[in-house]
């Protein structure tokens, strides 16, 4: 009886060992389809391809699981990236898709496949750089500055900006994360901080530490300089210099300090005690900034931009009657737009960079810059008459009295030169009814022109002349039958 039941267990025992050496599978070296991985929000999704042996060993529990090392390639604690579902996978050879951890930084991780049923591990795979950019686009540090200034003996302190001013997307918001500093021209970082302290003038920027994966997480460039007693710091224009004042102002910023203040044209200016000024005004403008020890001084003729322009004409040009005078506008604003004036009227369809002169008179063009910054300027020149037949003589008092009858004698209302043709002087008559009958800024001492129609014995018109400074003269005209 015993001699039976130890038969059935060593039977039982080489059954159940033979189906373990069956249940044996052997997995391969993974085989990556990348060089490097750089997962950011928008994209982490990357392929690993195995094989094993034989595929009948595997179980229907069977799961795969993709195992990442630490940065420097080991696995005594690895990192689960993906396990498949039970059974998935019965084919040789496989590729599982698998994500990485927001905190992967290095350049030395390995990748290996396990799996649970038969229980196997395969070995590891080639080493690449891994690193998830959870921040990758431009930040600030110093707010933005461009320059910093430190006393002599002194130190300034670089800081990543968090959050910033504007849309900034701060670094230092995702704390896994690790820094280069540099000082220009140097590719080699200097400090791996979230801050630098400066006591060397140069060029500084940061970037976030993505290794050799490449990267648009990086900070502006700040000069730093050294200050004494006397030196001069420096102020810039956020719309440059000359500035376009029609899109608005312009913000002048000097290099961080203890306390500023600010003068205009050497007159301190109330309240402007920060490190930037705002204004649309032109002059010139300087700064006192008090580092502690030491105080610098910087300055900036803030100028308005404008463009040029000139004409083929002096100021003042004569011609005779009948002469044309070709008067061309050279200019250098983008894409202008041109309007004519005589005697400070606009001429109708006069748009174009030349205009032909046929009178005499004031004349100016008006130039502006469409595109860009929204501008104009003005070029004024005088045209006179070689022939004058004195169609305004020299008359001393303003007449009340006229008789057009033809009789070569007070025909006509004769005003003093001062208000007629060329003048710019406004001339209204009205008449007894206060009916306007003459309105001109170009009076020629020609009226009445036509016959006028007498309702009284003797008319009495009024009259009103403006002159181009707003003097004015009223009063009354009796005109005899």
């Amino acid at each position: 009886m015993i001699t039976l039941l130890n038969k059935y267990f060593f039977c039982f025992f080489v059954l159940l060992l033979a189906n373990s050496i069956d249940a044996q599978i052997v997995i391969g070296t993974p085989t990556l389809p990348f060089s490097q991985i750089c997962a950011n929000p928008s994209f982490n999704t990357f392929n690993v391809t195995f094989s094993f042996s034989p595929v009948a060993g595997l179980s229907a529990t069977n799961q795969f699981i993709v195992e990442l090392s630490d940065p420097n390639g080991s696995f005594n604690s690895p990192k689960v990236v993906f396990t498949s579902g039970a059974g998935a996978v019965t084919v040789s050879p496989a590729t599982l898709t698998f994500s990485v951890p927001i905190t992967t930084a290095g350049e030395k991780y390995r990748l290996r496949i396990r799996s649970t049923s038969p229980a196997a591990t395969g070995p590891n795979s080639v080493a690449f750089a891994a690193y998830y950019k959870a921040q990758d686009t431009p930040f600030s540090i110093n707010n933005f500055g461009s320059t910093a200034t430190y006393c002599s003996g002194g130190s300034y302190v670089l800081t990543i900006d968090n959050p910033g001013v504007g849309s900034n997307d701060s670094p230092l918001k995702y704390p896994s994360l690790t820094y280069n500093w540099f000082k220009e021209p140097s590719l080699t970082p200097i400090a791996t901080g979230q801050s630098l302290n400066v006591n060397q003038p140069g060029k500084y920027y940061v970037e976030t530490n993505y290794g050799t994966c490449t990267s648009n997480s990086y900070s502006n460039r700040v000069t730093v300089n050294e200050a004494t007693s006397t030196a001069a710091t420096t102020i810039t224009s956020s719309l440059g210099n000359p500035f376009c004042s029609s899109a608005g102002s312009t913000t002048l910023t000097t290099s961080a300090g203890n306390n500023y203040q600010w003068y205009k044209n050497s007159l301190p200016i109330s309240g402007a005690t920060s490190q930037t000024y705002v204004t649309n005004q032109i002059g010139s403008y300087s700064v006192a900034v008090n580092f502690g020890t030491c105080v610098a001084n910087a300055s900036i003729n803030l100028q308005d931009y404008q463009f040029s322009s000139s004409i083929n004409i002096p100021d003042t040009n004569t011609i005779s009657p009948d002469e044309t005078l070709a008067v061309i506008v050279t200019t250098s604003a983008s894409n202008p737009d041109y309007k004519w004036y005589l005697n400070g009227a606009i001429i109708t369809g006069a748009s174009g960079s030349t205009y032909d002169v046929k009178n005499k008179g004031s004349y100016k063009v008006e130039i502006t810059q469409t595109t860009g910054c929204i501008t104009s300027s003005e070029i004024s020149f005088v045209v006179n008459s070689t022939v004058d037949p004195n169609p305004f003589p020299d008359v001393i008092n303003i007449p009340n009295l006229i008789s057009p009858n033809d009789d070569g004698i007070n025909d006509t209302w004769i005003i003093p030169q001062e208000y007629v043709s060329g003048t710019n002087t406004e001339v209204v008559l009205l008449s007894s009814l206060g009916e306007t009958v003459l309105k001109t800024n170009d009076y020629q001492n020609n009226w009445p022109e036509n016959k006028l129609d007498f309702k009284n014995v003797n008319q009495v018109y009024y009259y009103i002349i403006t002159t181009q400074d707003n003097k004015v003269k009223k009063g009354s005209i009796t005109v005899l039958k």
